[in-house]
């Protein structure tokens, strides 16, 4: 294949992410003029002779290095495929990666990314809350492979953060893994802080990288490559996907650091299929129209939630009055609020329970980023592998509510939350405090 770079400008004028979704990595010629890049349904690939085969094995193994005009043949589709390569070019656009990897779902992407970077004996330092499968991937199949994982709490300061770094023996930090803005909290990590942290704990012999999960705000909405990442995560079922039909997830980072990647993603098989790569290459299309309207009617939504006398308090990234630290970081390095809103109903279990059971337009289920609305309760569902205990210290409350706001009209999903309030009733306590 042709770089893809070379079809990027005209007149020497970079184009923009969304002009080149549509194009970028792919020329029709090569498939019959095909204006969509075709499936390659296929496991494996003719070589056109034996010292053909014998020169991509050399690449794919290691066995020696690439020369400067060769490039990397097609072998099998565990290693790579025509149809993955396309995607992964794309891929890289938004975020300004050199280079990019699918996977089977976001939890391959962060469980192979993790395994090809960590050894035995080393520690990760990470933020919490994190979502729950890697909450649970970080402090118990990690601990199987001799792998320590260390959280800091969300109101960490920089000093905090430096005074538990300092703790860990030399030589063992090895990583730093964030997620932010965090599930279901929407609380920030400031990742200018932890790249410094990063570089001032890392030595020649022993970096420490700076791992980013950054499914919630990107890659429209936030590029932690910017403010000091080595690799950027994604779970790509959710805004990258963005129709609740694919499971998938992609790393993003440096050609040196893609390649310890692939190699883990080849010897453990976690890639993604051709089909569901498609599929992305379609919903990336129109990646930047969805997230700009989902964000735009969730700015509306928690809005209206805030002012609603059955809600305790909202946690959306433009609420944040009360804390101007938080409010810095979001200046810093988002680029929007996003369409993930948290809140708390007045009550507990029961009222988020009787809320959630009555909602007719937005849908009871997990996962977000897709086209429609969805609700869910974190602390029972996303959330509950978590002890009741560190749920509390991580703001994870009962009466919390998480929602994923899509692209239906916002007067109708204001119209179902409306009707789902109603349902759950006025507490006595709300009930006199309007009397009074």
């Amino acid at each position: 294949m042709t770089n893809p770079a070379d079809h990027a400008c005209i007149n020497g004028q970079r184009l923009n992410p969304e002009s080149l979704m549509m194009s970028y990595g792919y020329t029709p010629a090569w498939s019959e003029g095909a204006i969509k890049p075709p499936i390659f349904q296929t496991s494996t690939f003719v070589f056109k002779n034996a010292e053909e085969g014998k020169a991509f094995f050399e690449l794919a193994y290691g066995l020696r290095q690439q020369g400067p005009d060769e490039e990397m043949g097609l072998i099998y589709s565990r290693l790579n495929n025509p149809s993955l390569e396309i995607l992964e070019n794309r891929l890289t656009l938004w975020d300004e990666a050199e280079e990019a990897a699918s996977f089977a779902s976001g939890m391959a992407a962060i469980s192979t990314t993790l395994l090809a970077l960590l050894q035995p004996g080393d520690v990760v330092l990470h933020s919490e809350p994190v979502y729950g499968g890697s909450d649970f991937f970080l402090k118990n199949v990690l601990r199987k492979f001799g792998i320590e994982a260390v959280g800091f709490r969300p109101s960490a300061s920089p000093e905090e953060m430096q005074a538990q770094a300092a703790a860990i023996a030399p030589g063992r930090l090895a990583m730093i893994y964030v997620e932010t803005p965090a599930n279901p909290t929407n609380h920030l990590i400031d990742l200018d802080a932890c790249a410094a942290l990063a570089r001032q704990y890392a030595t020649p012999d022993k970096p420490v990288r700076f791992v980013v999960d950054n499914t919630f705000l990107g890659p429209v909405f936030q590029h932690p490559l910017k403010h000091g990442a080595d690799v950027i995560l994604y779970s790509a079922t959710k805004f990258l996907g963005g129709h609740s039909d694919l499971i998938a997830g992609a790393a993003l980072s440096s050609h040196a650091l893609m390649k310890e990647i692939k190699a883990m993603r080849t010897f453990m098989g976690t890639m993604c299929d051709p089909n569901t790569g498609w599929m992305l290459m379609r919903s990336l299309e129109t990646l930047k129209l969805r997230m700009e309207r989902a964000a735009q009617s969730a700015q509306t939504i928690a809005d209206w939630l805030r002012a609603h006398p059955l809600v305790e308090r909202t946690h959306y990234l433009t609420h944040l009055e009360g804390n101007p630290v938080q409010q810095d970081i979001y200046r810093r390095q988002c680029l929007s609020p996003g369409s993930m809103i948290s809140f708390d109903i007045r009550g507990g279990e029961a009222e988020a329970f009787r809320f959630l059971n009555a909602l007719k337009l937005i849908k009871l289920a997990v996962s977000l980023g897709g086209t429609e609305s969805l609700a869910e309760h974190p602390g029972t569902m996303t959330h509950s592998d978590i002890t009741l205990e560190d749920q509390k210290e991580m703001g994870i409350t009962p009466q919390m509510i998480r929602l994923s706001i899509g692209v239906e009209d916002p007067q109708d999903l204001m119209l179902d939350l409306g009707q789902a309030f109603e349902a759950v009733g006025m507490p006595k306590e709300v009930e006199v405090a309007e009397m009074a």
